[in-house]
């Protein structure tokens, strides 16, 4: 499962979010000629999106089923941060725009099972479904929100007719974000044991996409870059998985090893 949200940066950022579903969109159906071990391909069903206020969106969920789409899209989790001369600016001013993606596992049902939900924690609301599916989604209640109350997390869900459907893909939804978390946590509680604490917060950007004033992709964890922007934006993330991977590696060897 795959969710972006917009961050820090107005209608820049919504448009930012839509630009970036289609990036995930393009990587996960490529030519077949672009087909490799770090973009085998895989089914994408868009579970909900947030129309912006003007542009873009303001959110977006998706679940990308295939063979190790979870392993490799792990690289993308973090905060994305655009530059570029803003096409809603009448005087061209160069705007800087963020956006949050997570990766969670769609989880299989022993470790749904792990994740205990008091449904007096939920607030369930629904309503109609703003996005393609006839004249039946759009007139009935379909579409699902859940909030978890003790977290605050968020999930909606409006791609099924049914509003049953729909609650059960956003609880599913849910819980993996509960999962995520709870792995964060863990993994924030081992770094402060090592003295190694790291910001969860806009501006902590994992990578650089940089229109203006020159073109370059950048991973500020991996140090791989990229000048062709447009080919990254269009879902060639071969270079920047495999570094990622690469450096997670050196990350989790001990000091030793990597020696």
């Amino acid at each position: 499962m795959l969710s972006i949200t917009v961050g820090q940066g107005g209608i820049d950022a919504q448009d930012w979010v839509e630009m970036l579903l289609r990036m995930y969109l393009r990587w996960a159906q490529p030519a077949p000629d672009q087909v490799s071990v770090l973009r085998p391909g895989c089914e994408a069903e868009l579970l909900d999106t947030s129309p912006g206020e003007e542009a873009g969106l303001k959110s977006a969920t998706l679940i990308l089923r295939g063979r190790r789409a979870y392993g490799l899209l792990r690289s993308e989790h973090g905060v994305h941060r655009l530059v570029r001369i803003s096409p809603f600016d009448q005087n061209h001013r160069r705007h800087t725009s963020f956006a949050l993606v997570e990766v969670m596992p769609e989880l299989e049902d022993t470790e749904e099972q792990e994740i205990e939900i008091d449904p007096d924690e939920l607030r369930i609301d629904t309503y109609r479904s703003t996005g393609a599916g006839g004249q039946h989604v759009n007139k009935t209640s379909s579409a699902v929100r859940i909030i978890h109350l003790p977290t605050g997390i968020v999930v909606s869900c409006q791609n099924e007719r049914s509003q049953i459907k729909n609650r059960e893909i956003a609880m599913k939804v849910l819980r993996a974000r509960l999962f995520q978390r709870r792995q964060e946590e863990e993994a924030q509680r081992r770094a402060e044991l090592r003295g190694e604490v790291r910001p969860a917060e806009f501006g902590s950007q994992i990578r650089n996409y940089v229109l203006q004033p020159y073109s370059l992709v950048k991973d500020l964890r991996t140090g791989v870059e990229s000048g062709n922007v447009q080919a990254v934006l269009d879902g060639e993330l071969d270079p920047f998985i495999e570094g990622w991977l690469r450096w997670r590696l050196g990350q989790t060897q001990p000091a030793s090893a990597r020696a």
